[in-house]
C-alpha cells in the first residue's frame, strides 16, 4: 500500500488478492442504522471513526475497480491505514473451511467476498457488546448513540461522525448520563470496570482474560473477539435469536444453545463464519407470539 497525501487526509490503495464484499465484511462493526461512528454512503463507500493508539481517526473505504481506496484523517490516520488489510480480512484463513450443509454451501457460492476482519481495538468492541447484553438491539443502539454524541469528539475530516471516547472518558461519565442513555447501573459498572484495565485487554484479548472481568460472559467475550480479533470460531452462545436461526437453517427446526453447538461442531474452527453465512441467507424461523418490548430505563 502506497500512501498519498490528499489535502489533510492520507490515501492508500490496496488490491485484495480475493473477491471482497466490502460492506458485508464491515457490517458487524455497525451499531444500528444511526451509529454515530459508522456510515455507509449510497455509492457503497464506508466511513468509520475510531480511537486508535495514536489518537482519533476517521477512515473511508471505497471500491475503485478491483482496488480498495482508503483515506484517513486525524492523528491515528497512519495506524488506521496500516490496519486496512486486516480490517478487510487479510488475516482470515477460510481456505480450510468445508461446507457440510447445502444452505452453507449455497451461501459460500453467493457470498464469496464475505471475510472476517479485525479492528484490533478490543475496548472499542467491548463497550457496545456490553450495551447489547440481554436487550433488544434498538435499546442498545440508542444508548451507544446518546453517549457517543455526548462524549465522543467530532471525527477528523468527517464532523458528521463521532469518535468513540477513550477508556478514561468512559470512566468519568457521571451516573445521570448513563441513566439518560437508557443504560442501567449494572452494564455501566461493567464498562467502567473494563475501562480501568483497557490497556491489558488490548495486549491480551483472549477469551480467558475477557471473561475474568465482572459482567463479561461467554456471549460478550465472543462478540468482542469476533470484531476485535477476527476470531472465526467465536460463537455467541446465549444469543436470543441465533440458536433458532441456526437450527431452522440447518435442520428445519429451532434448537437451544446446546443444540446449536452440536450442529456447529463439524465446523470447529469456523463456527462464527458459519453463523455469519447463515445470517446472510435470510432463512429465519417464523415469528410466533409478541415481540419483546423495548425497555426504557430513563423513565425508572
Amino acid at each position: 500500500m502506497t500512501t498519498i497525501h490528499c489535502g489533510t487526509g492520507r490515501v492508500r490503495e490496496w488490491r485484495p488478492p480475493w473477491e471482497l464484499d466490502l460492506p458485508g465484511t464491515l457490517s458487524p462493526h455497525r451499531r444500528g442504522s444511526r451509529d454515530p461512528a459508522f456510515r455507509v454512503e449510497p455509492d457503497g463507500s464506508v466511513w468509520r471513526a475510531s480511537y486508535t493508539p495514536d489518537g482519533p481517526a476517521t477512515l473511508r473505504l471505497r471500491r475503485v475497480g478491483d482496488v480498495v481506496e482508503a483515506t484517513a484523517w486525524g492523528p491515528g490516520a497512519e495506524w488506521s491505514l496500516d490496519g486496512v488489510p486486516e480490517l478487510l480480512g487479510a488475516a482470515d484463513e477460510p481456505e480450510g473451511f468445508v461446507a457440510r450443509h447445502d444452505v452453507v454451501r449455497e451461501q459460500v457460492l453467493r457470498r464469496p467476498g464475505l471475510r472476517i476482519g479485525r479492528t484490533r481495538r478490543v475496548f472499542e468492541a467491548l463497550v457496545p457488546a456490553v450495551m447489547e447484553q440481554k436487550v433488544l438491539g434498538l435499546e442498545a443502539f440508542r444508548a451507544w448513540s446518546h453517549l457517543l454524541r455526548k462524549f465522543g469528539e467530532p471525527a477528523p475530516g468527517a464532523p458528521h461522525l463521532r469518535v468513540p471516547p477513550p477508556p478514561e472518558v468512559w470512566i468519568r461519565i457521571p451516573s445521570w448520563e448513563w441513566h439518560r442513555s437508557g443504560l442501567e447501573a449494572v452494564r455501566a459498572r461493567t464498562i467502567i470496570g473494563a475501562a480501568r484495565v483497557a490497556k491489558r485487554l488490548e495486549e491480551e484479548p483472549s477469551e480467558r482474560r475477557l471473561r475474568s472481568l465482572p459482567g463479561i460472559g461467554v456471549w460478550t467475550a465472543a462478540e468482542i473477539r469476533q470484531r476485535a480479533a477476527g476470531d472465526p470460531d467465536a460463537v455467541s452462545v446465549g444469543d436470543y435469536n441465533l440458536p433458532g436461526l441456526v437450527g431452522w437453517a440447518l435442520i428445519g427446526r429451532k434448537v437451544d444453545d446446546a443444540g446449536m453447538l452440536e450442529l456447529l461442531e463439524p465446523y470447529a474452527g469456523h463456527r462464527y463464519r458459519v453463523t455469519r453465512l447463515l445470517e446472510s441467507s435470510g432463512r429465519r424461523p417464523p415469528r410466533r407470539g409478541p415481540r419483546l418490548p423495548v425497555r426504557d430505563y430513563r423513565s425508572f
